[in-house]
């Protein structure tokens, strides 16, 4: 059985934004047998030696299939989308373009994305947060151009079909749900209530405030 080790406390400031929620949800969507570890990040679970061994950098989640350990969420949901034959096409260009959208979740746009929501979260601790906000929302607001223009005339980002992109895509936005730079990007916006409507998605969750131990809700 596979075996996920995703958080099971975190600080209170990033419930509904842990990267864990990627594998999760993809999980959800297969709809395969699996188990969760939860690890204590607070106590400094992913500091100790063992868990090291499974990820050298430290962080939440790794997947463990039966002994085959793989990190970094990226390459987590593309190996279980090629091992289950699920949310990815079958054709190679096919693949090709999903990875596509999958790097640029990752690397394009997520990188304003991410700096933004420390800014956010660090507030008055961050002591050049205040200048750097509206240069990276400029920056944020760059990719998301172009992604609204994107999805003009497809529903997810490489036509019509639901694919692990959107998974990374998809939670990647949800970084910046809360900072007002989504509010001007109305097919941007839907896109991610489409994809979040989904009932794996609604599941993902559920869980993973109940594990956390968070009122219902909260991760939203």
């Amino acid at each position: 059985m596979i075996t996920l080790y995703g958080f099971g406390r975190v600080h209170s400031k990033v419930v509904g934004l842990t990267r864990d929620l990627r594998v999760l949800w993809m999980l959800e969507e297969l709809g395969v047998p699996y188990r969760v570890h939860g690890v204590d990040h607070p106590a400094g679970e992913t500091r100790r030696e063992e868990y090291q061994q499974l990820n050298p950098f430290c962080q939440v989640p790794v997947l463990d299939d039966d002994g085959f350990v793989l990190t970094e969420t990226g390459a987590i949901l593309l190996y279980l989308a090629e091992k289950t034959g699920q949310l990815m096409p079958t054709d190679f260009q096919g693949r090709s373009q999903v990875m596509r959208w999958c790097f640029a979740a990752l690397t394009t746009v997520e990188l304003p994305m991410s700096q933004l929501i420390m800014v956010d979260l660090l507030g008055a601790s961050d002591p050049t947060g205040a200048q750097r906000r509206p240069g990276l929302v400029k920056y944020a607001e760059l990719h998301l151009t172009t992604l609204e223009d994107w999805l003009r005339e497809r529903p997810y980002l490489t036509g019509e079909a639901f694919t692990v992109a959107d998974i990374l895509m998809t939670t990647v936005l949800r970084e910046v749900r809360n900072a007002g730079v989504l509010d001007g990007f109305p097919r941007v916006s839907a896109y991610r209530e489409r994809c979040e409507a989904r009932p794996a998605w609604r599941r993902t969750l559920e869980a993973y405030e109940q594990r956390l131990g968070v009122a219902a809700g909260s991760a939203r």
